[in-house]
């Protein structure tokens, strides 16, 4: 009897593992961030427009069983604008995924330990489409931190056809601040 259960949770924990998604500690030491992705991660650096000024954003991203995850950061130089970036930066990527996705986003507050207590974090759920017409569930994060003189501001994202909340847990579970 022993045996058999022995047997039969070891089946139940190969389960809920899942080959596809092989998750990893990735530091980002430039943004005092540690994540944790599925996949193997590529990085890129642009400029945008936050809340009205240039930033450096860098990105860090992979594609994974059928989801993409990626984690963006910048440093904001005036942190009286933190919340007005952070509203601006959701809105823009709310913006990208059509009219529909504004209007289905649901929102929960969202400050991770160590993250600044702003009613600007936040965790959202949102209903849209890609460039291609294709459906798309965004489960998103938006919140800041303090650096010295400067406020960093960082978005986590799960891109997926339809809501994957426990896929989204894990990965937003995987944000760590010093």
């Amino acid at each position: 009897m022993h045996r058999t259960l022995t047997g039969a949770l070891a089946l139940l924990l190969l389960a809920g593992c899942s080959p596809a998604l092989n998750w990893r500690t990735v530091p980002l030491p430039e943004a005092g961030l540690t994540i944790t992705l599925p996949c193997k991660p590529d990085q890129a650096t642009r400029t945008v427009e936050l809340a009205g000024a240039p930033v450096a954003l860098a990105m860090v991203g992979c594609d994974a069983d059928g989801a993409t995850f990626a984690v963006s950061h910048a440093a904001l130089a005036d942190p009286a604008q933190v919340g007005t970036a952070l509203t601006h930066w959701r809105a823009a990527v709310l913006a990208r995924l059509g009219p529909q996705a504004a209007a289905s986003a649901a929102d929960t507050p969202y400050t991770p330990r160590g993250a600044l207590p702003l009613p600007q974090s936040l965790r959202t759920v949102a209903q849209g489409q890609r460039a291609d017409g294709s459906a798309v569930t965004a489960q998103a994060v938006w919140f800041a931190r303090a650096a010295g003189p400067e406020v960093r501001l960082f978005h986590a994202v799960v891109y997926s056809q339809k809501p994957r909340p426990e896929v989204a847990d894990q990965f937003f579970a995987g944000l760590a601040l010093p």
